[in-house]
């Protein structure tokens, strides 16, 4: 064999051996990228477990915020209401010795009214002592109704200045404090309230849970949610405030629809009512002296008090049976 032969033999030797020994040098090995897929594969498994123990605590944290929530709405509406708190749910800014009051004056007023009618005495008394209580109460009742009206007529447009404000770039006190002085009242009153809960070291979460008290709604209930969920949790909180007023006002067609469903039996009920009262008034009209034993005698006065209480008893059944709660 020739040398130079012999010499190109030896490198090709070499070559290959260098090939087989060295590693790196033709890329990476079968095992090799199996070892990197596979660490490739723990990186992304370990990346989805924190976002999935992530989302966990997120779910966690919002199913234990609904549930409290849900619990202290429950509890505020077993717990009868103080008439402090009554009053300011309405509203009005008597104070409740005041109003006590006048529910004497107006049932002392009653009592001399039936007396100088010359009404017995016991009869006398009990109507005195029922309207006195029961016609504040009815009042104080009627005016919280019309103060939840009208704060849910503007909530969700409050609510869709604070999702404004919020995607232009301002923090959420300073979109609560635009809606304190842009709407309407009286939410305009009780996002103000909400700011100054905020003033003397309250948090958001704390603060809002303050109007929840005062307009104790399951709209307003949301709201607190919303927030107080944003606040611990995080996340897009113009877009949850967002959907919360596309809810609002579909809850609020909902409300427009029975109202107009239920018109029909508030006309009944109206009329059915009203007719023994208008009887009694052309009767009276017309032969003065046959229902005055109704008003002179015992039994009559008596017979007098059932068909009151029956015909209230009546009204309460029908107001209830046209009356939907949302």
């Amino acid at each position: 064999m020739s040398p130079l032969l012999f010499a190109l033999l030896a490198m090709i030797f070499v070559a290959a051996l260098g090939l087989a020994l060295v590693p790196g040098i033709l890329g990476p090995s079968r095992a090799e990228k199996r070892m990197q897929a596979l660490q490739g594969d723990i990186q992304v498994n370990r990346r989805e477990v924190v976002v999935s123990r992530t989302r966990e605590l997120r779910r966690r944290s919002v199913q234990e915020t609904l549930k409290a929530q849900t619990d202290e709405m429950a509890r505020s509406k077993r717990k009868r209401a103080s008439l402090a708190r009554q009053i300011e749910q309405a509203g009005m800014k008597v104070s409740p010795r005041d109003f006590i009051r006048n529910q004497i004056i107006l049932g002392f007023g009653i009592f001399l009214l039936c007396f100088l009618l010359q009404v017995p005495l016991f009869f006398a008394l009990i109507f005195g002592v029922a309207v006195g209580y029961l016609a504040p109460r009815w009042y104080l009742g009627r005016r919280i109704r019309r103060f939840q009206d009208k704060f849910l007529e503007e909530l969700p447009n409050a609510i869709e200045a604070i999702v404004r404000g919020v995607r232009s770039g301002l923090p959420l006190n300073d979109s609560m404090r635009l809606v304190a002085k842009e709407v309407k009242e009286p939410v305009r009153s009780e996002f103000q309230r909400v700011l100054d809960q905020q003033s003397v070291g309250k948090s958001m979460t704390e603060a809002v849970s303050v109007l929840l008290e005062r307009v104790p709604l399951s709209e307003v209930n949301f709201f607190v949610v919303v927030i107080t969920v944003q606040q611990q949790a995080g996340g897009n909180l113009s877009e949850a405030l967002g959907n919360l007023a596309r809810v609002l006002r579909n809850r609020k067609k909902m409300k427009q629809k029975v109202k107009a469903m239920s018109a029909e039996a508030k006309a009944s009920a109206i009329i059915i009512g009203s007719l023994p009262f208008a009887v009694s008034l052309l009767v009276t009209l017309t032969t003065p002296n046959y229902m005055l034993p109704l008003v002179e005698t015992p039994i009559g006065l008596f017979w007098l008090g059932i068909a009151t209480l029956l015909m209230g008893t009546g009204i309460f059944v029908m107001n209830r049976m046209i009356k939907f709660d949302f």
